[in-house]
């Protein structure tokens, strides 16, 4: 696609073939300050309307991802930086959950658009875990999961967390505990027992990721459970499962049998 016409005061070669092989290319004239290009202005009207007609459904991820990318470059085609972007991560949401350094290593990439990124993350943990909140998990057990996939799933890291729960078995809070490594993240079982006396809690959903994307548990996985729940059942504390999040799955203790 021409980005503009190249300004040439000089004669023509005599042979098409001199041109072509003499002559660069013609560099894409500079966006000037304050107006658009119609071909990328064009484009976001086109972009904005789909989606304003059709929704996130209709789109690719690299159109959805052009759409973020929109505001912080607001002068520029950004279509190259979606699909770059997306071949470094793999798709949209690892795009937004990615870390800042990580983005940052990205050419094209710089604070503003970091920054709108980890808003739109934050934004989507946010309306997720609004959900589930001071809601029974047995009667949202589906939003819980899909919460729990929003905030974990596409880490690159381990992290632990506990929901804990009230008599009612509602949701009274949700913390992270831990994080660590890719396969491996430090839990202290007299840490999480303590943390739900302060809170009063009844029960607890203990819940990590694996950043492989692999649901199963490991050996550590289920000794660090087993300890855990010791630690839990002396004081009257239920431990009603143990969620491991992967990337397309998740997998429950107490489905598998590995929690009793």
């Amino acid at each position: 696609m021409a980005h503009g016409k190249a300004g040439s005061t000089g004669t023509l070669p005599l042979f098409a073939n001199e041109a072509l092989t003499t002559q660069e290319p013609p560099a894409p004239a500079p966006l000037k300050a304050g107006r658009l290009p119609s071909y990328i202005k064009d484009h976001r009207i086109r972009l904005r309307q789909r989606f304003r007609e059709g929704g996130a459904a209709a789109m690719p991820d690299y159109e959805l991802l052009e759409l973020v990318l929109f505001r912080a470059l607001p002068r520029q085609d950004v279509k190259p930086l979606a699909h770059q972007l997306l071949k470094q991560f793999g798709d949209f949401a690892r795009v937004v959950s990615a870390r800042p350094e990580r983005l940052a290593q990205v050419k094209g990439v710089g604070e503003a658009l970091i920054t709108d990124l980890k808003v739109l993350e934050a934004a989507a943990q946010r309306m997720a875990r609004a959900r589930v909140m001071q809601r029974q998990v047995i009667s949202s057990w589906d939003a819980l999961l899909d919460y729990c996939h929003t905030a974990m799933a596409h880490r690159s890291t381990e992290h632990f967390r506990v929901l804990f729960l009230d008599r009612k078995n509602c949701l009274i809070a949700d913390e992270e505990q831990a994080r660590g490594t890719v396969d491996h993240v430090p839990v202290y079982p007299r840490e999480v027992a303590k943390r739900a006396l302060d809170l009063n809690a009844s029960a607890l959903i203990l819940v990590h990721n694996h950043p492989s994307g692999d649901p199963t548990p490991s050996a550590s996985d289920i000794d660090m459970t087993e300890r855990i729940n010791q630690a839990l059942t002396p004081l009257g504390i239920t431990l009603h499962d143990h969620l491991i999040i992967g990337s397309n799955a998740e997998l429950s203790f107490r489905a598998e049998g590995l929690l009793l």
